[in-house]
């Protein structure tokens, strides 16, 4: 899909109260940008990287830019977690994901006590899909999540588990934005829970997919699938 344009490009200063990012601009000027991430943003969020942002187009927004790209290494990563779904969504329309090509699609499925992310039929095939954003890796060839405890996240591996025992197929889908990732894992020292979990659901027949995106500063889209390490 394509990204916000133009882009504007600064260097990261810091980024605080989870959703504010200060960044200085080529003149030296300081903006802050709205940052639409939840998580920790480790490896990501580092003074000092280059940045793009982008100018909102409502001009009554309390902040008009928004971090949009962060560059670690030679290569851009989309730390905009409101898009993962979009990027997904558009894959899946587009047969990127081969596991789900000729699928019916609907988005923001009721199930439990959650909105799962996409909802997939084709023909009596029933499928809960659930996406998460990748963006940390814990060694040098692989990606992994999460990058901070998400009880959330935790409570939809379960959800995934009972919707087995209604006769839906259940996957959990992990879009990876790091482009040096090879493998995708669960990132066991900062939510154990999470990745037993993951563990145990997968055992009881959840799928596990890896997609790696492929990001520029003019467009992001999923890419290819990386192998999955439990």
């Amino acid at each position: 899909m394509k990204l916000p344009a133009p882009l504007f490009s600064g260097t990261l200063l810091r980024r605080y109260k989870r959703f504010l990012t200060d960044i200085e601009r080529p003149d030296g000027t300081i903006i802050t940008a709205h940052t639409p991430n939840t998580g920790s943003m480790m490896q990501c969020a580092v003074p000092g990287y280059p940045v793009l942002f982008s100018a909102a187009d409502n001009p009554n927004r309390k902040l008009p830019w928004t971090l949009e790209l962060i560059q670690i290494g030679n290569d851009w990563v989309d730390t905009h977690t409101q898009r993962s779904n979009q990027l997904v969504g558009e894959a899946l329309k587009q047969g990127w994901i081969t596991e789900f090509r000729d699928y019916q699609v609907r988005t923001e499925f009721p199930y439990g006590g959650s909105r799962i992310d996409f909802f997939l039929t084709k023909g009596e095939e029933k499928v809960l899909l659930e996406v998460k954003n990748v963006t940390l890796c814990c060694d040098v060839e692989t990606a992994c999540f999460p990058d901070a405890v998400t009880v959330r996240g935790q409570k939809h591996l379960l959800e995934l588990e009972e919707a087995l025992s209604q006769g839906y197929r259940s996957v959990i889908f992990f879009l990876v934005q790091r482009s040096e990732a090879r493998y995708f894992s669960p990132a066991d020292r900062i939510d154990p829970e999470y990745g037993r979990l993951l563990r145990q659901v997968t055992a009881a027949g959840v799928e596990i997919l890896a997609y790696k995106t492929r990001t520029t500063p003019e467009e992001n889209r999923v890419a290819d699938r990386i192998s999955v390490k439990l």
